[in-house]
């Protein structure tokens, strides 16, 4: 039998992993899958689906990144984080009192605002000041990761294309030729501030992780737009193919409705010609089951037809007697008379 092969997770390791993060009491904070994301109300992710990380390098809170290094591939379970490798401890002193006329708005209790480099809640408004929270949301709290270690990413190209949605969250198409790593960035990229920072951490980990690469080249294509006379022409190109396709879809159906049609009168053929059969045999079977009676009926026939044979054949020697009785009894008066006649001569 063919041993399992085992992958453990290492630091410095391209892992693709999917997870969902809740607090102690069952409330979704994070999620990979949109559809439970969604479910719970978040919309903050710039993109959902499973995400691939280098392990110890803090793509994910210290705790899950710590806790992934010795897992295997395929593993699926639950992680639990302490506050202090999550979001930290709950300070009571980082608070601050700001003066309602340095905020761009007028906020409310409850409300997420930024203050210069930093971002809080809202405590309370007083008069004209407000109590501002800059401890994160989730500080204090334990973080429960239900996560899954889908696979470990190995080809170079496809590190690369990673580590460029990881930190600008764009996909890219990348190559490598000659010690060079070659990426086709989308349109308009170069003027997404989010990119262009991005971009920068993307090559360190290039160079990080890839001893042999000597060069990144960027390459952003913008080919000529067409004009009015080519998109007419593309648009009747395309309404042509879509009503060749439109009549060739027509005929299908029509040859499909012919087919499904001469199916059904073949079959109601065959029903009617079953159903014929079927009753020819009804009448057969009846014919068979009253022959017998038939028989019966002929043999009762035969028997009075014999009786009344037997009747006549009677009546006529009842008739004959009488006729020969009749016969003798001529004979002796005229026997009487010619005696009779001697005697009176």
């Amino acid at each position: 039998m063919e041993a399992v092969k085992v992958e453990t997770i290492n630091k410095g390791e391209f892992v693709k992993i999917s997870y969902t993060a809740k607090l102690e009491d069952g409330t979704i904070i994070d999620s990979t899958d949109e559809e439970v994301a969604k479910e719970a109300g978040l919309s903050d992710r710039a993109r959902y689906g499973d995400i691939v990380i280098v392990v110890g390098e803090r793509h994910v809170i210290e705790g899950l990144d710590d806790a992934l290094e010795g897992k295997e591939v395929g593993f699926k379970g639950t992680i639990e984080v302490e506050p202090e490798k999550a979001f930290g401890k709950y300070d009571p002193e980082n608070k601050d009192v700001i003066t309602l006329t340095k905020l761009k708005e007028k906020p409310v209790p409850g409300q997420r605002i930024q203050v210069g480099d930093r971002y809080g809640t809202v405590e309370r408004i007083i008069g004209r000041r407000a109590v501002i929270d800059f401890n994160h949301p989730y500080a204090g709290k334990k973080i429960v990761f239900d996560v899954e270690i889908k696979e470990k990413i190995e080809e170079p190209v496809e590190k690369i294309k990673a580590l460029f949605l990881l930190h600008t969250a764009k996909e890219v198409e990348a190559k490598i030729e000659d010690g060079k790593v070659i990426v086709e960035v989308p349109r308009g990229a170069s003027f997404d501030q989010f990119f262009i920072l991005g971009k920068f951490r993307a090559l360190d980990g290039i160079f990080k992780h890839f001893d042999d690469i000597k060069e990144v080249e960027f390459v952003e294509r913008y080919p000529r737009p067409e004009t009015a006379k080519e998109v007419e022409a593309k648009e009747t190109e395309e309404g042509k193919e879509a009503g060749e396709l439109e009549v060739e879809k027509a005929r299908t159906e029509k040859a499909e409705k012919a087919e499904e049609t001469e199916e059904a009168e073949v079959a109601e053929a065959g029903a009617e010609k079953a159903e014929k059969a079927g009753e020819a045999k009804k009448v057969e079977e009846a014919k068979k089951a009253k022959k017998p009676k038939k028989a019966k009926k002929s043999e009762k026939a035969e028997k009075a037809e014999e009786m009344e044979k037997t009747e006549k054949v009677k009546e006529e020697k009842s008739e004959k007697q009488k006729t020969q009785k009749k016969g003798k009894t001529g004979k002796t008066g005229k026997k009487r008379t010619s005696k009779a006649k001697k005697k009176e001569s």
